[in-house]
């Protein structure tokens, strides 16, 4: 499914001209970016076209009072998990985000052998070690053990353990979500989108809402953006509440990424950075609040936000919202919006800083490692055989 046909390819991304981001070794990353608004309408229309068979592997299941939803990946794709856990939490479904880093090193603590369990698989590219062998020791650890794959790539060995399988769904999503860069970008966006709407905890036509939103704060981000890449922050905290936690954590991530590890970024939830965490605001550091739309919620985000304000101590405190009462940058049309699908705007603004700031670096986004020693796709894992029996795995 493409995305843009050749007419259609942009001359500029963030203000760039693409040749030139090229040159600088950018332009994956940056049209990985650029893409999402086009990108998210198509992930919508695809769900919409596979609902009768997404339904009729997934209602009987999600009808079981006794269901345990794993919500399973490895670094970014595990931060899709603890974007999409408090939604489905909300519509009274037992659901955990679990990284497979975890499920690998620990199985025995994780599985729970006599829980009927439906794991939920992302990976952009389906064949990163601790992912694949977090699905195969599902199999050996849980009695009744279900699995939806969502994934970027064909090939990709998650999608090819899944076929042929009664006990197993996976969603393929178009070629254009499969990063070519070293950092996930489209591929985390769609497949949370993706999931959100397979599960029903976003609602069908969001993809064009959130599409449209993205696409018309582009040019209103990029003055903001070039701002705070000149001021030169050292360090930057992302702040969120509840599924924007997870966001806050893929945004650090993605600074971290990108910038090489030369600029510190961390993250946290706004009422959990009050306990000790908040020791690392100085003049040096950039703290991002993304604003939750629950009024509850809200209501912490805000007061947390007047105190940095109050404290005068970062050297930038920047709100990102969707509602025009407050917020330094609001998205337009998402007042009301669920914050699972908040999460896609707000990370393509936080994704183009990290690019912006890489480039400000001397680094080359799209290969940003200069040792070497971090890869697109994790290598030197060593996957150990767990070899423990059913007494040790819990039984629910």
């Amino acid at each position: 499914m493409a995305v843009q046909d050749n007419q259609q390819q942009p001359q500029q991304v963030l203000g760039r001209d693409l040749r030139q981001l090229d040159e600088l070794g950018a332009g994956l990353t940056a049209r990985e970016i650029a893409q999402q608004a086009a990108v998210w309408p198509q992930i919508d229309a695809q769900i919409a076209q596979q609902r009768s068979a997404i339904d009729a592997f997934l209602a009987p299941l999600l009808a079981r009072a006794d269901l345990r939803i794993v919500l399973a990946g490895a670094g970014t794709s595990a931060f899709i998990g603890e974007c999409l856990a408090p939604a489905l939490l909300r519509q009274g479904r037992r659901a955990e985000a679990l990284p497979t880093t975890n499920l690998v090193s620990g199985p025995g603590h994780t599985f729970q052998r006599a829980v009927p369990t439906l794991m939920v698989s992302f990976g952009r590219s389906g064949s990163s070690p601790e992912s694949v062998a977090a699905l195969e020791l599902a199999d050996q650890m849980v009695d009744e053990i279900y699995h939806l794959v969502i994934t970027c790539n064909e090939a990709g060995q998650l999608y090819r353990m899944t076929q042929g399988r009664a006990n197993a769904l996976a969603i393929l999503l178009p070629d254009a979500t499969h990063d070519r860069g070293f950092a996930m970008t489209t591929s985390f966006t769609s497949m949370l989108l993706a999931a959100a709407l397979a599960l029903r905890a976003l609602d069908t036509g969001v993809g064009a809402r959130l599409g449209a939103a993205a696409a018309q704060a582009a040019p209103r981000a990029q003055p903001l953006l070039e701002e705070l890449v000149q001021q030169g922050f050292q360090r930057v905290v992302y702040l969120g509440s509840n599924a924007l936690c997870g966001l806050a954590r893929e945004a650090a991530l993605k600074l971290l990424e990108l910038s090489d590890g030369q600029v510190v970024a961390l993250f946290d939830s706004p009422l959990g950075f009050r306990h000790g965490p908040k020791t690392i605001v100085d003049s040096r550091t950039l703290v991002v609040l993304l604003l939750s739309n629950d009024p509850h919620a809200r209501r912490y985000d805000l007061d947390l936000l007047r105190e940095l304000q109050g404290d005068s101590r970062a050297g930038r405190v920047l709100a990102l919202s969707a509602a025009d009462d407050c917020g330094d940058f609001v998205f337009d049309g998402l007042q009301g919006a669920p914050d699972t699908a908040l999460a896609l705007p707000y990370i393509v603004f936080c994704q183009s800083f990290a690019l912006l700031q890489s480039l400000a670096l001397g680094l080359r986004p799209d290969t940003p490692s200069v040792s070497g020693t971090v890869n697109r796709v994790v290598r030197g894992v060593t996957i150990y055989p767990f070899e423990s029996e059913g007494e040790h795995v819990p039984r629910g």
